[in-house]
């Protein structure tokens, strides 16, 4: 993975950025995932019940669905470097506050707000897309996703060994808060070390902000279409909020916030409506064009791999503990380590995926780790007490191996649609992985670990046939300099 102008060992030019940008993911990721591995201490401090910690699951990922859409228009607008620093400086704040909690409800607060750090993610790519040619851009990609995203299996084994550090039962509060320290600090840092572009380069932004802009009346359909799940997942989230699921909100605020959504909605469409009309009904030169349908097979192929991600990596560590504790006698901290290897796998396979994608092709490459994660969830299906430990976690990282994989072949794919909205396609396509989050952690509250994980399987089967309708990327996509020169910027 590295040759004369890919070199991972060395810390100047495009490969600082790459170095700086993945710490401040790796650090959002560390903050955002802080509770995974520490909720059975959490719980028994704050005697919760199974149905409240099920709910903190939730809310982890419900912010991050509209946030990532917010983050994404913002980083197209604003540049990567403030938006990054911007982004971790606030969500130290979320941080403390649940770090020091006294009650279910501010535990509860302030882990949906700390959804929003979760958004993160969107603004590497955008940078990271600014500073690689197109021939390295997975393995680019793959690197900043795969080494940050592996923040969260860094919290699963860190954070219970720094809880026992401070010792007693609430040792957990200041593994928490250290976290939180950590992104603070670090957003001074990476503001004054990065810069938004390569000297010289253009920093393109969409000509209008609040949607993406497509080329044509169909696509905008599609487009509209493929917005309703990210609110759709926002209103499953609040009826579980709501007296039909752990009533911890009244049914009278839950219809309100259940109107305030599809309100948010409406506005969604007109915003789009208005971003698209002066140009989308009427002739667009071919080399401006780009197909909506890429978008929206990404999209899909996210939601079956980082969406699965985030719902594993969230129970693990208690699937682990709950099926192994009276058969073997796995420890919490035990669990929480043998949790954190379903993300371990993303130091290699995430860059491995964005590798294989450069070298082989996108659409193949998806093809691959989508018929991995449609096999490889059935095979945890199967995951029983009667089972060894060590075959158990085997199957986790293999499975886990094509999860990480396919997160690295859509984002090796992202940046070679539309360079100006990269940001905000990013910011879809990040959002319907935390899509695929809530949906999934909403099944697991219904059924058994093992139905749960056929559940993601049999979703990932569809998501298989639809990657066979993407296009291959070829030729170059047109960006319009201030001056009206058009830039032509290669995609193969």
């Amino acid at each position: 993975m590295s040759n004369p102008t890919f070199n991972l060992l060395s810390f100047s030019g495009k490969m600082k950025i790459l170095h700086m940008t993945w710490l401040a993911f790796f650090i959002s990721f560390v903050v955002w995932f802080s509770h995974a591995p520490l909720m059975l201490a959490i719980g028994k401090t704050l005697n919760l019940t199974d149905s409240q910690i099920k709910t903190i699951l939730i809310l982890n990922v419900a912010l991050t669905i509209p946030a990532r859409i917010a983050i994404g228009i913002l980083v197209d607008k604003f540049g990567p470097k403030r938006t990054y620093s911007l982004l971790l400086g606030l969500g130290s704040i979320p941080c403390f506050m649940f770090a020091f909690a006294e009650s279910f409800e501010q535990l509860a607060l302030a882990r949906f707000l700390l959804g929003f750090i979760g958004a993160g993610f969107v603004i590497g790519i955008r940078m990271v897309g600014e500073w690689f040619p197109a021939r390295q851009i997975g393995i680019a990609e793959g690197v900043y996703g795969g080494w940050g995203n592996f923040g969260s299996a860094a919290a699963s084994g860190a954070l219970p060994l720094i809880a026992l550090l401070f010792g007693g039962d609430e040792g957990w509060r200041y593994a928490v808060a250290s976290t939180g320290a950590i992104a603070l600090v670090y957003a001074f840092i990476y503001y004054f070390s990065v810069s938004d572009t390569p000297k010289g380069s253009t920093y393109f932004k969409p000509k209008k902000s609040g949607a993406m802009e497509v080329t044509g009346v169909g696509d905008l359909i599609f487009y509209i279409g493929m917005t309703v799940p990210l609110y759709a997942a926002l209103s499953l989230l609040i009826w579980k909020l709501s007296p039909a699921g752990v009533n911890m909100l009244p049914g009278n605020i839950a219809y309100a916030i259940h109107a305030f959504v599809w309100v948010l909605f409406l506005y969604n469409v007109y915003k789009i409506f208005q971003v698209n009309k002066d140009h989308v009904f009427e002739p667009v030169e071919e080399i401006h064009r780009y197909k909506f349908k890429q978008v929206a097979i990404l999209n899909l192929s996210y939601l079956i791999t980082f969406g699965s991600e985030l719902a594993v990596v969230s129970m693990l560590p208690l699937f682990f503990f709950n099926t192994f504790h009276e058969t073997q006698g796995v420890t919490m901290v035990q669990a929480g380590l043998l949790g954190g290897s379903f993300a371990f796998m993303n130091m290699v396979a995430r860059p491995g995926g964005g590798w294989f994608s450069d070298r082989f092709g996108r659409k193949l490459s998806l093809t691959i780790v989508a018929s991995g994660v449609l096999i490889g969830f059935l095979c945890m299906s199967q995951i029983n007490s009667n089972w060894p430990v060590s075959a158990a976690v085997g199957v986790t990282l293999a499975c886990s191996f094509f999860v990480q994989a396919g997160c690295g072949a859509v984002f090796a794919m992202v940046p070679l649609i539309k360079r100006r909205m990269t940001g905000q396609i990013a910011g879809m396509v990040g959002a319907y992985g935390n899509v695929g989050g809530v949906v999934f952690l909403t099944v697991l509250s219904f059924v058994t670990p093992a139905e749960f994980f056929l559940a993601i399987g049999a979703v990932a089967f569809f998501v298989l046939i639809a990657v066979q309708f993407i296009d291959e990327p070829k030729g170059h996509m047109a960006e319009v300099l201030e001056d009206g020169t058009v830039e032509m910027i290669e995609v193969n």
